[in-house]
């Protein structure tokens, strides 16, 4: 029996046109399967419209959508490709790792930096790469494929705007890769079976770019608008004197469980150690941080989104998930 996969269609360069106003989606899902004909003796590939958005525009009622139309046809379908923007794929694919959990289908993300339209292009590889991977029986679970590189969805993060080899895995080696038609995986997806839809996120997280001198005065703004503060510090990850002092007085108008503070890294690999400075320990031991570690930023953002969506009110149940590793996100505890 053939299988049937779900094309998820979001727009983004992949589907995009001139409109001489700079490039926009025009494909439709129909226009887009007329690329991947070359599958149409070995699957059934259907065509489903989410949203034609450029990915600048994506955020969590996408991501939200984007699942619950993955779980409307999910015992329907042998797995789900969703073709995206490049922009805003890593935290697209780092939001449904966390929406939908341990799936035994695949979920693979693609996209391209050139569109399905254009003479050289790399949108007809990635896609050919992404019905492949769909169609292997051992893929399962999250993740984006592009370039002939299968990274784990919490693991991409994208590093470069223009060229095609666009997503880096971070922290963490690629899982595998698609050469000669052939998809070949070099860590095994254990996660199989048990899947768990989630359907609610806290969009109430604050992203703080740490800056030399920043004034301490957003502090209490930031903290009665938002739930969380990823702040994205310095180095391995520590708070400036002046910050640390306002984070605490801020702090003690609030229970544990009410204001969540993560502290995050603006270096890209190799993650945070707020152990190794004196100003990351004392901000870790004058407030209730949770760490990112090996993490990336995007997953850090999309994760904590889905914990506060829980709505729970155990600071240490928060932590527990927090650092829960799901889709190969953190390994912290190997």
């Amino acid at each position: 029996m053939k299988k049937r996969i779900l094309l998820l269609t979001t727009g983004g360069t992949i589907a995009s046109g001139e409109t001489g106003n700079g490039l926009a989606p025009v494909l439709t899902p129909a226009d887009i399967l007329q690329y991947v004909q070359e599958f149409a003796e070995i699957c059934e590939v259907v065509p489903c419209e989410v949203c034609s958005i450029d990915s600048t525009n994506m955020d969590a009622a996408y991501w939200l959508l984007l699942a619950n139309k993955i779980r409307e046809n999910y015992v329907d379908y042998d797995a789900f490709v969703v073709c995206h923007g490049t922009d805003t794929m890593a935290y697209t694919a780092a939001a449904l790792s966390y929406l939908i959990q341990n799936s035994g289908k695949p979920i693979v993300f693609t996209g391209a930096q050139k569109s399905l339209l254009s003479e050289i292009t790399d949108a007809r590889k990635n896609l050919h790469d992404s019905i492949l991977c769909a169609l292997d029986d051992r893929s399962c679970d999250v993740m984006v494929v592009f370039n002939g590189n299968i990274i784990a969805g919490t693991r991409a993060k994208k590093t470069a705007t223009f060229s095609y080899d666009a997503f880096s895995s971070i922290n963490f080696p690629v899982i595998g890769k698609i050469q000669d038609e052939v998809v070949l995986y070099y860590i095994e997806n254990k996660g199989k079976g048990g899947v768990r839809f989630y359907d609610t996120m806290d969009r109430k997280v604050f992203l703080l770019k740490l800056t030399p001198g920043l004034s301490v005065e957003i502090i209490d703004a930031i903290l009665e608008l938002y739930d969380c503060i990823i702040v994205e510090g310095f180095g391995v990850g520590g708070l400036p004197e002046h910050l640390n002092k306002a984070f605490t007085e801020a702090m003690k108008r609030y229970q544990p469980y009410e204001k969540i503070l993560i502290m995050s890294t603006q270096v890209t690999y190799e993650g945070s150690s707020m152990d190794t400075y004196v100003v990351g320990k004392a901000a870790k031991d004058n407030l209730p941080f949770l760490e990112t570690y090996d993490m990336t930023l995007e997953a850090v953002f999309a994760k904590i989104m889905w914990i506060l969506g829980l709505h729970i009110t155990d600071r240490a149940e928060i932590e527990k998930l927090f650092y829960k590793k799901i889709n190969f996100d953190i390994f912290r505890n190997e």
